[in-house]
């Protein structure tokens, strides 16, 4: 068990990430007492930091506080994977990204996909025969993955959290902090 002001959490994320989507868990994870960073791989719009797509243009930067490269998932209790189009399309393209989600699941910590990013949990290999939700245009993805795609709010699978859009980020959120506390979900192989 860890409590949410001991956890250490990541968010992975690239340039076109879906600003709310990664804001609000953020500051939120962070308002709770989590110390929260921000990975993004080496190659980005501006160096040091990634820019939010915030519905029809681009968004605000945010400051990345760690080069996906350094990153590694014993580090830390949780991962959060921000959706919008742009983002986890590019992250799922890349090997060391998907690797780290595998490892999150590995080695039984909580990791949490909203709006497109289950895209990388189904890359990663880890959306076969479990319960899921994601954006509905997704949902053909999900399921053809092995995953039972269910239209809820927030879906939890033995510590994988999956929310559909930014109307669902309080529950998301505050799932995530519930999956912290509980701890170690145990090993979670790719299939």
């Amino acid at each position: 068990m860890t409590a949410i002001t001991e956890a250490r959490i990541l968010i992975l994320a690239t340039d076109g990430y879906e600003q709310s989507e990664l804001m609000v868990p953020l500051q939120e994870l962070r308002q709770a007492g989590a110390k929260v960073e921000v990975a993004a791989p080496e190659k980005t719009r501006q160096p040091g930091q990634i820019t939010g797509w915030d519905k029809t243009d681009w968004g605000q930067p945010v400051p990345v506080d760690r080069k996906l490269a350094e990153v590694k998932a014993e580090d830390y209790d949780a991962l959060v994977l921000p959706g919008g189009v742009i983002n986890p399309d590019n992250l799922r393209v890349e090997p060391q990204a998907v690797a780290l989600v595998r490892d999150f699941a590995a080695k039984g910590k909580v990791v949490a996909a909203i709006c497109h990013g289950p895209w990388l949990l189904v890359e990663a290999g880890l959306a076969k025969g479990r319960k899921m939700t994601s954006y509905a245009s997704i949902r053909t993805d999900v399921q053809n993955a092995g995953a039972t795609w269910l239209d809820q709010a927030v879906v939890t699978d033995q510590g994988i959290v999956t929310s559909r859009s930014p109307d669902d980020l309080k529950p998301f959120v505050a799932k995530i902090v519930e999956e912290v506390k509980e701890g170690s979900h145990g090993a979670r192989r790719a299939a």
